[in-house]
């Protein structure tokens, strides 16, 4: 069969664009040509281009939270972007359309559909985004990473295949405790300042206590904390971005994390437990959706961001160190919801739905 086009929609984080590529890699294995629509300030501008996938630009912003100027500007950019997504789906004659969500799907997904080109959407998060709660009507099928959002899409269209993580997470062996306590700190590559804050906190606590930090956080904090970290003779390091996280990851007991679709997912993934911060202004909140399921299978624990200071991680710390069995069945639940193959998954569906 010769290889065909196929529409890969969404952008803006790096959430959204790294699922979209790990399923374009799985495409263009098969012989296909993914191509991308996203905007030129999103992450799909540089993550996109490196992995030698076509990539085509609209200017759209986001729809939460606008004032007046920007929702006249958005009426502005919707119409022509919509439009020209219907001319690039004219010249290009993609098979089928994968949309991860967020603003920068919404004029793909709706010329998609003005077009008839076959929908599939991948819903990485607990609370669907806006974007995929308007559009599931018309897709083919809705592809979630927790049973939370199987209400949201129409009966019969939904599989859970989970959120395509990198093979390395899942390479990664479960970890005996060996009476010290290894706690991996990270707030995402831009770093976290109520997570920088409460480990802060934490650190004249920690009086002896058998724990070791891994801290990356974010470059805008990294020379003051490392230079205060090195003055408290505590076991760890403090680094503004850690390179290799899957390798964090394997030598962490606990980590402290916010609750975003990736992150969540790699825990799972890596079979590690979690103290998960949901960031307070996730649309629609759904990082503390994500949270409170984690939560309900017993993989991990959670506290909202204003209630997370020093005192509240050294009690947990402590609470662990004391009862190293519930550290371990957190997690064996964490391991239990992993979802290997989504990105094989997504393909194959992606192939199933330019058939019908």
């Amino acid at each position: 069969m010769a290889g065909k086009c196929f529409l890969m929609a969404g952008g803006g984080t790096g959430g959204h664009v790294m699922p979209l590529l790990a399923v374009a890699d799985k495409l263009r294995e098969q012989g296909h040509e993914p191509r991308f629509i996203g905007t030129q300030t999103g992450f799909e501008a540089r993550l996109v281009p490196e992995r030698k996938f076509p990539l085509d630009f609209i200017e759209i912003g986001g729809f939460i939270g606008l004032g007046l100027a920007r929702k006249a500007k958005l009426l502005y950019q919707l119409p022509l972007s919509i439009f020209k997504c219907l001319n690039w789906i004219r010249r290009h004659k993609p098979v089928a359309c994968f949309s991860l969500g967020g603003y920068v799907a919404a004029p793909p997904v709706v010329a998609s559909i003005v077009a008839g080109v076959p929908l599939v959407v991948m819903e990485p998060n607990a609370m669907p985004g806006m974007v995929n709660r308007w559009m599931s009507r018309f897709a083919k099928k809705a592809l979630v990473s927790f049973p939370q959002a199987f209400s949201y899409f129409p009966q019969g269209t939904v599989e859970l295949t989970g959120l395509p993580v990198r093979e390395a997470f899942f390479e990664i062996p479960p970890k005996p405790f060996n009476g010290e306590l290894t706690l991996l700190i990270t707030g995402g590559s831009q770093g976290s300042q109520t997570l920088n804050r409460a480990v802060r906190e934490l650190w004249p606590l920690l009086n002896g206590l058998p724990v070791k930090l891994i801290h990356q956080c974010g470059k805008r904090e990294a020379e003051q904390l490392s230079q205060e970290f090195t003055q408290t003779c505590l076991k760890g390091q403090v680094s503004a971005f850690i390179s290799d996280i899957p390798a964090a990851f394997a030598e962490a007991d606990l980590v402290l994390c916010r609750a975003g679709a990736g992150t969540v997912s790699e825990l799972a993934a890596a079979g590690r437990p979690a103290i998960l911060v949901p960031f307070p202004f996730a649309a629609d909140d759904h990082q503390a959706k994500n949270a409170e399921a984690v939560v309900a299978a017993g993989a991990g624990l959670m506290y909202r961001d204003k209630d997370l200071i020093g005192k509240v991680l050294y009690d947990t710390l402590k609470d662990f160190l004391d009862q190293p069995g519930k550290l371990a069945a957190m997690a064996a639940r964490s391991r239990s919801l992993q979802k290997p193959g989504a990105a094989g998954r997504a393909a194959d569906i992606l192939m199933e739905a330019m058939k019908t």
